[in-house]
């Protein structure tokens, strides 16, 4: 299916979901069931803080559809910004971002995605540039695993140890 057979009305997911789904599997089924651990857990705040206080004069969470950009800026093409603790889970922040893109130029805005890790004080661009069907595989992927009757088996990782989802899959 190309891009232009993609509807936009059936862009329900959330970024949150397209991250969820290169971090865990697992985390992205036990969200999209409406099990939500992360105001529990200590790194979510942190991150939390980190953008009030580094982005305070930003127009922040800008709700566009089902997708919630934590700052856009206008000018000459629109900015999309997402702040990130770290860079260990980059490829996630790279895909919820070109996944905000996709849905944007689904409804005729041209616009491109910054990346901020404000810890590292370091920024990357990202641009959509023919990696629409990266993000409609994606797209497929995460409504397959929403679909499932239960979680799929969680892979236990480093990253779990930080994760608000610990308790679900390993206690």
């Amino acid at each position: 299916m190309s891009s232009e057979e993609y509807p936009t009305t059936d862009l329900l997911i959330t970024g949150t979901e397209i991250n969820y789904l290169f971090i865990c599997p697992t985390k992205l089924w036990y969200f999209a069931k409406g099990i939500t651990m992360e105001q529990e857990n200590e790194w979510v705040d942190f991150g939390r803080f980190l953008h009030e206080q580094r982005y305070a004069n930003e127009e922040k969470e800008v709700l566009v559809g089902s997708i919630k950009i934590d700052f856009i800026r206008r000018g000459d093409t629109i900015e999309v910004h997402e702040v990130k603790l770290g860079k260990s889970m980059e490829k996630a922040h790279e895909m919820q971002a070109l996944y905000y893109l996709y849905y944007l130029k689904k409804l005729g805005i041209k616009a491109k995605a910054v990346l901020h890790y404000p810890k590292l004080n370091e920024t990357k661009e990202v641009t959509l540039d023919g990696r629409e069907g990266e993000i409609e595989k994606a797209i497929k992927e995460v409504e397959r695993v929403k679909s499932l009757p239960a979680p799929p088996k969680p892979v236990k990782s480093k990253k779990c140890l930080k994760c608000a989802y610990y308790e679900l899959c390993w206690v």
